[in-house]
C-alpha cells in the first residue's frame, strides 16, 4: 500500500500529495505491494512531491538577474497535465482504443416501470 513515507520526508507535504493523488485516481491504494502499477504510481507521486518541495525550473515563468527575481507560473495544481493523466491511466480499464470507458448497468431499470410486451 502506498503511504506518505514512501513519497517523501516532509510528512505534511507527502500526505497532501497522497490525498490529491487518491482523489484523482482512487485505485492507487489497491495496488499490490511492489507491483509494477504501485511503482508507477509512486514514481508520479514522488515527482509531484519533488516539484512542490523544490519549486523546480518547470514552474519558472521568468527570471531576472538584476535585483535577482524569479516569477513562477500560475498553476491550479501540481498535478496539472502529465501527472494527472498518468495517474488516471493507471486506473483506466484495459479496453481497446475507441471503446467506451464508462460503466453501464446491465439491467434495464425502465423495464421494471413499463414492462416490455411484444
Amino acid at each position: 500500500m502506498i503511504t506518505h513515507d514512501k513519497i517523501g520526508s516532509d510528512e505534511d507535504l507527502a500526505r497532501e500529495v497522497l490525498i490529491v493523488g487518491r482523489d484523482i485516481a482512487p485505485c492507487i491504494l489497491s495496488f499490490a505491494e511492489d507491483s509494477e502499477k504501485e511503482k508507477d504510481a509512486l514514481a508520479v507521486l514522488k515527482r509531484v512531491y519533488q516539484n512542490l518541495a523544490e519549486r523546480g525550473s518547470l514552474l519558472v515563468k521568468a527570471q531576472r538577474i538584476g535585483s535577482a527575481s524569479v516569477d513562477y507560473a500560475d498553476i491550479a495544481s501540481a498535478f496539472d497535465g502529465q501527472p494527472r493523466r498518468a495517474l488516471r491511466a493507471l486506473c483506466a480499464p484495459a479496453s481497446a482504443p475507441g471503446m467506451s470507458r464508462g460503466s453501464f448497468p446491465l439491467e434495464r431499470p425502465l423495464a421494471k416501470l413499463w414492462p416490455e410486451r411484444y
